[in-house]
């Protein structure tokens, strides 16, 4: 790969390794750029703190450190500063604040949530119920209409398990989007390697079908995953088998 922009921290609570590490793993790998894109801090009502993400206490040592590392890997990578984040529309003007803020490069969004925690229900579960669905598909477009974000990660990340007819209808509606945008969606290298349902061949038929490009996203949460070229191979060849464009880099993040 020549660049991976899917690279979560230790901060976020479920995932290993210095910071240091992932961009020496990256190197290793023969990787030319490497994007951090940690889950975003959301500030949770009630003092909520959520087990699956940084605080935001822990977010100006983020922010210091891959900017320390920008500087001193300048001539080995190169690296950005980004969030992964979920669209919650009654939060957006808290992270709209906070992006002023800070020197973020780029944001990707993973709607692994679609209200805040601890009331939203995670969408990889199985489901068979259509609403939840039809709410991940919209608010996945919703929040890529703000613009914000440059691709959608994991977008078969919803783990509907009902009508096959009625999925097909709707994610090919979410491809079509992105397709239209010009946005690529991601081949998930960590759900491939993790035998996950996610990213699977019956939805890249459909990206096909809607005439998307693809992009390699590593969601590294340990420095290895950014090593392991084998699955890499495995994901382009995803990609060849279902006829799909590959891009390689992000316009503006080369």
């Amino acid at each position: 790969m020549l660049a991976n922009y899917h690279t979560h921290t230790s901060r976020c609570h479920h995932a290993a390794g210095e910071d240091r590490e992932y961009v020496e793993a990256a190197i290793r790998g023969d990787m030319k750029i490497l994007g951090f894109s940690d889950h975003f801090p959301w500030k949770m009502k009630k003092g909520y703190v959520s087990s699956s993400r940084m605080e935001l206490s822990l977010l100006d040592d983020y922010v210091d450190s891959i900017q320390s590392l920008k500087k001193e890997y300048l001539n080995d990578i190169k690296i950005y500063l980004g969030f992964e984040s979920e669209y919650l529309p009654e939060y957006t003007e808290q992270q709209e604040q906070l992006l002023k803020d800070y020197p973020i490069d780029y944001m990707i969004l993973g709607q692994h949530f679609l209200n805040p925690e601890p009331y939203g229900t995670y969408t990889g579960f199985p489901t068979e119920d259509k609403d939840l669905f039809l709410e991940y598909i919209d608010s996945a477009i919703e929040g890529m209409e703000t613009g914000l974000y440059r691709y959608l990660a994991h977008p078969d990340l919803i783990h509907y398990t009902g009508d096959t007819a009625f999925y097909d209808k709707h994610m090919l509606r979410l491809c079509q989007y992105l397709k239209e945008k010009n946005i690529p969606v991601e081949i998930n290298l960590s759900g491939v390697y993790e035998n996950r349902h996610y990213t699977s061949k019956h939805f890249l038929k459909l990206a096909k079908q809607a005439g998307n490009s693809v992009i390699l996203g590593v969601d590294a949460h340990s420095p290895e995953r950014l090593e392991m070229t084998g699955v890499q191979e495995q994901c382009y060849q995803m990609a060849r088998d279902a006829g799909l464009e590959i891009v390689t880099v992000l316009e503006g993040l080369e």
